[in-house]
């Protein structure tokens, strides 16, 4: 239950650990103080000497103090295990964001964030605090009964050292099995999340029965190799428990013994007494093992997470955003996807403060890439960005966060209300600003006909608006954010001239300083534009002042997935 990879996410939560071990050690005292001064109590009581009354006050204190702490104990767990799961969800997710989405599966990365976790809490507020107790209290109690008879205190050592190593035998098949087992649960979820989030297109497809079928029987799959595991677990867990009982009656029948051969009749009290508590340790280290065994297994999961490199590191030191209408400067800027040989090459280009340029091109032309590049999704091979004067890796992930809003061709909305989706950049933004830059939108008057207005709650990804009501509600946030750079990537590909042409008016309208980047395939889309650009194999390949060109009537156009 030792992993390197847990010993180093430890390093996160060390106070709740040794705090949780003390706790433990001290009941084990309380138990060891008892058992001695029970003994003094029944001696007093055979022998008719010492202060009994004092005797019983003592014991009771004593007992009434282990009840207590045993009391608290579970609260405090309770509550150190919340804050161990927030301590390492927000580093698990911390990480998660400096990973590219190419590179994480969201069920996977869920059940690892989710259940994962959960097992973590078990192994790092019930396992390791107790396997502390355990390399401390069972060898002090054996010394205690040592000395109290000798053939007793051996009794419990090798009974104690039989109930650790025996069942060890099976811990390399546990954990083999078990990371195997986990994998398969990992994948299972983020199947299970890809179904669900794709129901719509399985039943279009005629797929719904096949794929539902296909998760049914890797169900049980995972069913029977988790009651096989814990079989082999029973096993390992019943021949722990047999040495333990065996070892608290041999223990006991050797003071007995003992006290027949003329050592004193307490002794086999306190034997007794302190057998018991040698092996109630070991006893609750086996309990915790299996509520820690999860995060053991999930352990390669973790691993994997957490071993993935950083797309942009987020080491800058700029704490500001940019400035109002920030200019942008780019310079030879060259980047490929990785194992291919799309994105873009040599590209530069000024773009000054409070200027709208439009970007063309077909699909495939680098027109999406140059987007995630300026808001650093990705870093370029080659060549730099600067915005305000200062290139984009020097300023931190937050400021440049309020320096460039990005609205994709498929947003995402929560399932939050309406105007916590507009606030989601500004928290603080006024009620006028959240219906300001509706109207800019024209989404103002779809708000309004929602059953609550700004209030309704939408549904996952806001399913009871239209593809072209979740684009325009998605330009209103950006336009909340008031951020210097305004980036639209295909924005209005869902919407129809005469919308699209309100959108882009009232975009265009609702703060003139701003710098702005339109990405699209249609020329109507940047009638506003100050310049416009044209990109094709990764390159410009042509360029020229106001408005692009019209080039015809647009083609109608058939969206699948979405083009970089």
């Amino acid at each position: 239950m030792i992993h390197r990879r847990l010993l180093q996410l430890a390093g996160a939560v060390p106070g709740a650990i040794a705090a949780l071990a003390a706790v433990g050690v001290l009941i084990s005292a309380l138990h060891v103080t008892f058992a001695f001064v029970t003994a003094a109590v029944i001696a007093a009581l055979v022998r008719g000497e010492g202060d009994v009354g004092f005797a019983l006050i003592v014991l009771v204190v004593v007992a009434l103090a282990r009840a207590g702490v045993i009391w608290l104990r579970e609260p405090l767990a309770a509550r150190i295990g919340a804050s161990v799961r927030i301590a390492l969800r927000r580093r698990l997710l911390a990480r998660t964001a400096d990973i590219a989405a190419a590179e994480r599966r969201s069920g996977d990365t869920a059940a690892t964030v989710i259940d994962g976790v959960d097992g973590l809490d078990a192994y790092y507020t019930r396992y390791l605090p107790q396997l502390v107790v355990v390399l401390l209290v069972p060898a002090t109690i054996i010394a205690l009964v040592s000395a109290q008879d000798v053939g007793a205190g051996a009794v419990l050592a090798v009974a104690g050292a039989t109930a650790v190593i025996v069942p060890r035998f099976w811990d390399a098949r546990l954990l083999r099995n078990g990371r195997s087992r986990w994998a398969a649960f990992a994948r299972l979820s983020g199947d299970y999340v890809e179904s669900l989030q794709s129901i719509p297109l399985l039943r279009a497809f005629g797929a719904a029965e096949r794929f539902g079928t296909g998760l049914e029987q890797r169900a049980e799959a995972l069913r029977l190799s988790t009651m096989a595991q814990m079989r082999v677990s029973l096993i390992e867990s019943g021949l722990s428990a047999l040495a333990m009982h065996l070892g608290t009656v041999l223990a006991v029948l050797a003071a007995a013994s003992a006290v027949l051969t003329g050592s004193p009749a307490t002794t086999a009290i306190v034997v007794l007494l302190l057998s018991r508590e040698c092996f109630r340790p070991l006893s609750e280290l086996s309990t915790h093992w299996h509520a820690g065994y999860l995060g053991l297994t999930a352990v390669d999961g973790l691993d994997r997470l957490l071993s993935l490199h950083a797309t942009v590191p987020d080491d800058g030191t700029v704490t500001t955003p940019a400035a109002e209408g920030a200019a942008i400067a780019i310079r030879d800027l060259t980047y490929r996807y990785p194992g291919t040989d799309s994105g873009i090459r040599g590209i530069t280009l000024e773009i000054e403060s409070g200027e709208t340029v439009a970007i063309l091109g077909a699909s495939g032309s680098g027109k999406s890439t140059l987007g995630r590049l300026l808001e650093r999704e990705v870093d370029p091979d080659e060549g730099d960005i600067l915005l305000d004067g200062i290139p984009l890796p020097q300023r931190t992930r937050s400021a440049l966060a309020r320096s460039v809003v990005t609205v994709p061709q498929d947003p995402v909305l929560f399932a939050w209300s309406v105007q916590e989706n507009l606030r989601l950049y500004r928290q603080d933004a006024s009620d006028a600003e959240m219906q300001q830059a509706a109207v800019a939108a024209d989404i103002d008057q779809v708000i309004r006909d929602l059953p609550e207005g700004y209030d309704t709650v939408l549904g996952e990804n806001g399913d009871q608006l239209s593809g072209g009501q979740r684009q325009r509600l998605a330009i209103a946030r950006a336009l909340v954010a008031r951020a210097p750079v305004l980036i639209l990537d295909e924005v209005t590909s869902a919407l129809d001239a005469e919308t699209e042409r309100r959108v882009m008016d009232g975009v265009d309208a609702h703060d003139p300083r701003r710098t702005t980047i339109l990405i699209a395939h249609r020329e109507s889309a940047c009638i506003h534009a100050d310049r416009w650009i044209a990109l094709d194999q990764g390159g410009i390949s042509s360029s020229g002042d106001g408005p692009p060109p019209a080039r015809g009537r647009p083609h109608a156009r058939i969206h699948i997935g979405s083009a970089r």
